[in-house]
Formats: structure tokens, C-alpha cells, sequence
């Protein structure tokens, strides 16, 4: 590793951020979309589409409310944090550090421990929806 990669490394290590990359907004966006396609695997008959399109539209609530604040905060803020942010690459954001209220971790575990539990569920779900499909009884 050169001298020049060292310093970029520990700058990169330096830098802390208390605010979501927006990658990992639209990879939360893009995981509700999963699970949504995979809760509508069960829809096999017409009895279980109302029911669906209610879940349906709790998922797309519980994205809209977080979303709408996040735009909100967005446009009303001033600070050069939140612009930097915006500006950085995802992998720059992951390489440095983010300051939780509780903790200081790394911006790439961050990003995990927010993606994982909605990718554990759109997972979940979409192999619950396979296995459905594949043990259904013939009518």
C-alpha cells in the first residue's frame, strides 16, 4: 500500500457522519418493493387479495411517513453535514465512521444493521411464497 492510499485510508477513517448515505434509502425503498412482490405470492385465490392490498398499503406507509420526514429534513436543512453527505460516494460513506446516539461504528455496519432486518423478511417471505407455491394442492 502506497503512502498516498495510507493517507487516503485514514482520512477516509476520520471522517464521521451522523446521517444515512441516501443509497441506503433506496435500498430500504428497494427491499419494501421485494417484500411487497413476495407477500403478493400468496395471493393464489381471490379470497386473499383484499387482504393483500390492506398489507400492501401498510408497507407502503410505513415507507411514506419515514420518507416524507426524511425530504422534509432534507430541504430545511442548512448544515454542510447533510449537503457532504448527499455528496460522497456510498463507498466513502461506508469506509468512514457513523455516530449513532449511542455508538461510533463504521459507516458499512451501519448500513448493514439498517438493511438487514427488512432483507431478512423480503428473504423470509419470498421463500415462504416458493414453498407455497410448490406444496399447493391441485384444484
Amino acid at each position: 500500500m502506497s503512502n498516498h492510499d495510507q493517507q487516503n485510508h485514514q482520512q477516509a477513517s476520520k471522517r464521521v457522519v451522523s446521517v444515512l448515505h441516501p443509497a441506503v434509502y433506496v435500498a430500504l425503498v428497494g427491499l419494501t418493493a421485494w417484500l411487497v412482490l413476495a407477500v403478493w405470492g400468496f395471493g393464489y385465490d381471490g379470497q386473499t387479495d383484499y387482504l393483500l392490498a390492506i398489507v400492501t398499503g401498510f408497507l407502503v406507509i410505513a415507507v411514506a411517513i419515514p420518507s416524507t420526514l426524511a425530504l422534509m429534513v432534507h430541504r430545511q436543512s442548512n448544515s454542510d453535514e447533510t449537503k457532504s453527505s448527499a455528496k460522497t460516494s456510498f463507498r466513502e460513506w461506508m469506509a468512514g465512521d457513523f455516530d449513532t446516539w449511542q455508538d461510533r461504528v463504521r459507516g458499512r455496519n451501519a448500513a448493514v444493521e439498517v438493511l438487514l432486518p427488512m432483507a431478512a423478511i423480503a428473504i423470509g417471505m419470498t421463500a415462504f411464497a416458493i414453498v407455497l407455491h410448490f406444496t399447493e394442492v391441485g384444484t
